[in-house]
């Protein structure tokens, strides 16, 4: 596994991952993203994301936007360890970056709770 720059050959690779109905649920906001707004999106941040390759593949994306952590694994790489090595690169980069994770996404708060994240805050909502 490797880790790169999100250079804009990705940019399409990250904005059909983040489109892609079986990680949806995992998103705090889900908007269905255009290229004409992943393009405007990714010029202005997208030297603060990583691209995690495995066997030259892109196989999801990390992320931190004002020290917020923003990672999605392609289902076709999930439960192989992907998400916690960029979770741990991540950390690496930018060492005082935190996770707002949903509270129904269990799947995330193990990961990060397997990277060595606990729990603080609760947001609290009202439908």
């Amino acid at each position: 596994m490797e880790l790169v720059n999100c250079t804009p050959q990705y940019w399409e690779f990250v904005r059909t991952l983040r489109n892609d109905e079986r990680v949806l649920d995992g998103f705090i906001k889900s908007v269905h993203i255009t290229e004409e707004m992943q393009t405007k999106y990714m010029k202005k941040y997208s030297e603060y994301y990583r691209i995690a390759k495995v066997d030259g593949k892109p196989a999801g994306y990390v992320g931190v936007i004002e020290d917020d952590i923003r990672v999605c694994t392609h289902p076709d790489f999930q439960g192989k360890g992907v998400g916690k090595f960029m979770i741990s690169q991540c950390m690496e980069i930018w060492p005082t970056a935190f996770a707002k994770v949903k509270m129904d996404n269990e799947i995330s708060i193990k990961m990060f709770e397997a990277c060595g994240f606990t729990k603080k805050y609760y947001i609290l909502t009202k439908n």
